[in-house]
């Protein structure tokens, strides 16, 4: 058994798991601070979420993997409980402020905010490519966080900034960003919160992720691969 303890939107969580894979990939995150959770992994956790997968492949990086994605499942069903859930989008900070792009995968959400490091440059810095941590403050506020679990390109990093915007993108031959109606928002929101399989975590995630879409401005974005992409929609959100 291995055993560390990472701090992840402000939560410090005990991992009890059976590879070192998992560890060496939140290096970035390990803490030593008294645990809020504790999250332990099985090797039935391991073979169900490979099963998720379609594929098992019996050796011990495969298995450090299956068993990487099945301890961020644990995670964030634990984290529903807590006003803490996984939007799975491409995430960035600019000037302060943070932006989620979510689309379904394929779309462009990658190509996208990496359009904004081209256009903006050192403006920008990534919080997370794949599966970032919103939280809604007692305030009422949301905060963006960044995690380990940051997609293939492993582009993000340990931080956080107060979430201003989620914008959804859809393909289009012209760049066109709108105001999102909040009911069509809620819809599509749906398509990209981790939702677990507790039915109470999972009414804890919707109510979360209510709050989350009364706390930001939404957009919906038609966007092609140009970078004028990057400008309609920053210059769009920000109201320049």
């Amino acid at each position: 058994m291995t055993e560390f303890k990472l701090l992840m939107a402000d939560t410090c969580i005990r991992c009890e798991v059976n590879y070192v894979f998992s560890l060496n990939m939140c290096r970035d995150y390990l803490t030593d601070g008294p645990e809020d959770l504790t999250v332990t992994v099985t090797p039935e956790d391991i073979s169900s979420e490979a099963v998720r997968h379609g594929k098992y492949d019996p050796n011990p990086h495969s298995e450090g993997y299956y068993e990487s994605l099945a301890l961020y499942r644990k995670i964030c069903s634990a984290l529903a409980m807590r006003g803490i859930v996984l939007i799975h989008g491409s995430s960035l900070m600019v000037d302060g402020d943070g932006f989620l792009f979510c689309a379904p995968s394929g779309t462009g959400k990658s190509t996208h905010t990496r359009l904004w490091r081209q256009v903006f440059g050192d403006r920008v810095t990534m919080i997370n490519d794949d599966k970032p941590l919103v939280r809604v403050m007692p305030d009422g506020t949301a905060v963006i966080y960044g995690t380990p679990w940051n997609g293939k390109h492993h582009i993000g990093g340990n931080l956080s900034a107060p979430l201003k915007h989620i914008c959804f993108l859809t393909r289009g031959e012209k760049n066109e960003l709108t105001p999102a109606d909040i009911r069509d928002a809620r819809t599509s929101i749906l398509r990209f919160v981790f939702r677990p399989d507790d039915p109470i975590e999972t009414a804890a995630t919707l109510a979360t992720a209510e709050k989350i879409l009364g706390a930001v401005s939404l957009w919906n974005l038609k966007c092609n691969m140009d970078p004028e992409a990057a400008k309609v929609s920053y210059e769009g959100m920000i109201g320049k």
